[in-house]
């Protein structure tokens, strides 16, 4: 196996408009990836001893990137708000003081429900990047725009038989890719 040597003075001008574009995806703000970038980049330069060549350094900073993300949602959401907090003993039968604890608003999804979501979708849409263009279009039309049968039969000039082998076959190549990538 070829041993994988981090050169890091070429991060920035190979990497991060993928970080850019794997980062805003997940906040939405230009600002704050911009600033999940520099702190991915300190972070590897800090455990490039750290770094074993077991997979690629565009990987190995991604796997940093994410961590770095997760960090920023448990912060956001660490501090939503203060909230009374009653504790129970361990056997359930006595409660304890009242304690004034920082807690993230329950009925939010949590930032790791968040996440998984987003990298499930960013998943979905790298799958569909590697469908056959004109499945890939139609795919797309029929499950994700909505369009009708007749509508796509018509500007692809298929039959809707053709239609639904195609649904079908786009179908099965996502999970497949899902499955490999993704689970």
């Amino acid at each position: 196996m070829t041993e994988i040597r981090l050169e890091p003075e070429k991060w920035v001008d190979r990497y991060a408009d993928y970080l850019f574009n794997y980062t805003i995806v997940r906040v939405n703000d230009r600002d704050v990836a911009n600033d999940i970038i520099s702190e991915t980049f300190l972070a590897g330069l800090g455990s490039m001893k750290n770094f074993k060549g077991e997979a690629s350094e565009r990987t190995w900073l991604i796997s940093i990137l994410k961590r770095k993300i997760v960090d920023y949602y448990r912060k956001i959401n660490s501090n939503k708000g203060k909230a009374e907090v009653k504790i129970s003993s361990p056997d359930g039968e006595t409660e304890g003081e009242w304690l004034e604890e920082k807690v993230a608003d329950l009925s939010d999804k949590s930032a790791e429900d968040i996440m998984e979501n987003e990298e499930l979708g960013l998943a979905i849409l790298e799958c569909m990047d590697q469908l056959p263009e004109k499945q890939a279009v139609i795919f797309k039309k029929k499950t994700i725009e909505g369009l009708d049968t007749e509508t796509i039969c018509n500007e692809f000039n298929i039959t809707p038989s053709n239609l639904w082998v195609i649904i079908h076959r786009a179908r099965t190549s996502l999970a497949k890719c899902l499955e490999k990538n993704w689970f």
